[in-house]
């Protein structure tokens, strides 16, 4: 069920395998919402409880004013965790809510039993082209509306690529209709001062849970340079490269991915 809470990010459960289950956290992109993770919830839900949190400025929490930064993100996390009384739980994000669940994983590693962190960002560490991207969508949103900004982010996002080029398979135009829902609101506000980041290279090293990070054969640059660098620094992480994959591997070829997952959270 949603939460309604007017102040924390609203987040969705579900339940049905049981209070004894454990728990798996799923976290979103940019422009995208809990929705993203429609076949992870079906793959998963039968043995694990899930919570699904939409971040601020995305989703059930549109609503919820900025700044939109790595540090507001994360507090949206552990609030909507602790309102929904989820103690511990393993983590799934893809992209900006991966770094936001390595971010927090972190500072408070007894919350999560595990991260599985797809393309994610490095917090604290500049994306160049991505961070270029996400400046002329914003130019676009704030000069020509929030609908042009859309079409933009679509049609130019590389992360996009392999779904724009396998329609069909890839659910290029479910994934299209995502982003028609997303209010555009992080792009209006990019301008304002989110709070300060402090390096976590220290609390990397220190990080014992497990991590698995995935990315598609044909990721961005920029996020495998990430995924390289957290590589090098996680003590206890494994990859996983989906053949034919993109910027969103859960979302287009999610049987693959799922199948990856599971054995990391059955077998390690």
């Amino acid at each position: 069920m949603p939460s309604d809470h007017p102040s924390l990010a609203r987040y969705e459960t579900i339940t049905v395998a049981g209070p004894q289950a454990p728990w798996i956290t799923m976290v979103h992109g940019v422009s995208q919402n809990r929705q993203l993770f429609s076949r992870q919830i079906e793959a998963f839900k039968a043995d694990y409880q899930v919570i699904l949190i939409d971040l601020p400025g995305h989703g059930l929490s549109s609503d919820i004013p900025g700044p939109y930064g790595l540090e507001e993100y994360a507090s949206s996390i552990e609030g909507a965790l602790n309102h929904a009384q989820v103690t511990q739980s393993h983590f799934w994000g893809t992209h900006l809510g991966a770094g936001t669940g390595l971010l927090l994983g972190c500072r408070q590693p007894e919350i999560f039993r595990s991260l599985i962190l797809e393309g994610p960002v490095f917090p604290g560490r500049p994306l160049p082209s991505v961070n270029d991207t996400l400046a002329d969508i914003a130019t676009t949103a704030r000069e020509k509306g929030i609908a042009a900004a859309r079409e933009k982010w679509w049609q130019d996002g590389e992360w996009f690529d392999v779904m724009r080029a396998n329609p069909k398979e890839c659910r290029a135009a479910e994934h299209r209709a995502l982003i028609g829902e997303f209010g555009g609101q992080p792009w209006l506000d990019s301008g304002l001062a989110s709070r300060p980041l402090p390096p976590i290279d220290t609390l990397l090293v220190e990080l014992e849970i497990p991590v698995l990070i995935v990315n598609g054969e044909h990721e961005v640059p920029d996020f495998l340079d990430a995924a390289d660098a957290l590589e090098a620094a996680l003590p206890n992480c494994r990859r996983a490269t989906i053949p034919n994959a993109g910027g969103f591997p859960l979302w287009e070829f999610p049987a693959r991915v799922n199948a990856k997952v599971r054995s990391f959270l059955e077998h390690g």
